[in-house]
């Protein structure tokens, strides 16, 4: 099987400073290798419960997470190439070589669905490469939307670690051999189908959801006698990484749409170190990835840590959606009138 570090160093060859690049992607490959570690020795190393603090997200912080952004930090800390790092754990941007004129900058969340880390769930880390560099006054412009990414990948830390990463126009996952401490090549260019029976989504909020979600949810849910004429099966893990990682391996939709619980919130999901990351492995795989309004890859970024709707996963599923969402804002159809509801007399067939 052909190692990481082989991979890169071909995948990287034509590109403009490939050294820096593969210097960045093997670094940041270095980083979840120790994240693993980490996560293995559970209750032995001392890594569970919680910190006590909070982070930027005004989320309780467990000691995997610190320590887990802490080993991104000082690692990416050393690589001249690299501008700024940019984490969910931060709230202000970490400015690494501000004097350079260009540079990468890397957007992270450290442990994804860290949730999971006390009862043993499977969780992940998500991270974004950029090229930056200064405006006309000089200023460093580290805010780009996510079609601008140079590369992108995530990790899974569960029965074996895993790491997918998209870097030209393939998604390629590899697993970390423990014993030789390296990610060997084991699922080269991913794929995922246009069809799908199987839906990844917190049914819990589902009396928050706007209507077109609430109607894609309903047909799923009727199954073979309902009007999509199949029965789907639904899945939730708590981490982004783990319920993206089932779709890439055999096909699904995930969704994390807007809600009223938390009106105020545009979203849950973040855009530049979650929703960026996973729309464009998910596109360069096949499928799609919107908030049911836009695509996620054109939204021009407003700050660090902005949130965003998040639907992404199989073509035809996704651009159901947003076809509820058209129908929806342009009053063509009522989602939400009584007669369409749960108990009624009526029932959608539309």
């Amino acid at each position: 099987m052909e190692k990481f570090s082989v991979f890169i160093k071909n995948e990287v060859a034509n590109t403009s400073n490939s050294m820096d690049l593969k210097v960045v992607l093997t670094t940041l490959a270095s980083c979840i290798g120790d994240i693993a570690k980490a996560t293995h020795q559970g209750a032995i190393g001392g890594h569970l419960g919680n910190m006590g603090t909070q982070n930027i997200q005004g989320e309780v912080q467990k000691k995997l997470d610190v320590r887990s952004n802490e080993i991104f930090i000082e690692s990416l800390s050393k690589i001249d190439s690299i501008i700024a790092l940019v984490s969910e754990e931060n709230e202000f941007p970490i400015l690494v070589n501000e004097s350079r004129e260009e540079g990468y900058v890397i957007f992270f969340d450290p442990l994804d669905g860290s949730s999971n880390i006390d009862v043993n769930g499977i969780v992940g880390s998500i991270f974004s490469v950029y090229k930056t560099k200064r405006r006309s006054d000089n200023e460093l412009d580290l805010l780009s939307s996510g079609s601008e990414q140079i590369a992108a990948g995530y990790s899974t830390y569960g029965p074996s670690t895993m790491l997918v990463l998209t870097v030209g126009n393939e998604v390629t996952s590899f697993t970390l051999d423990e014993n030789l401490n390296e990610f060997l090549l084991t699922h080269p260019n991913l794929r995922i189908t246009r069809e799908s029976s199987e839906y990844a989504i917190n049914s819990s909020n589902h009396r928050f959801w706007e209507p077109p979600v609430q109607k894609y949810i309903k047909e799923c849910n009727e199954g073979s006698e309902g009007q999509r004429g199949k029965n789907f099966n639904m899945r939730w893990c708590g981490s982004m990484v783990a319920d993206i990682h089932r779709v890439l391996m055999r096909g699904g939709i995930f969704m994390y749409p807007k809600d009223n619980k938390l009106p105020q919130k545009a979203g849950r999901l973040r855009l530049m170190y979650e929703a960026n990351p996973m729309a464009l492995i998910i596109e360069r795989a096949g499928g799609k990835a919107s908030t049911g309004r836009e695509r996620i890859l054109e939204i021009r970024p407003e700050n660090y840590h902005q949130r965003t709707p998040v639907i992404m996963g199989a073509a035809d599923e996704v651009e159901k959606i947003i076809g509820y969402y058209e129908k929806f804002d342009s009053g063509e159809l009522e989602f939400d009138s009584p007669l369409f509801r749960e108990r009624s007399l009526f029932v959608d067939r539309k």
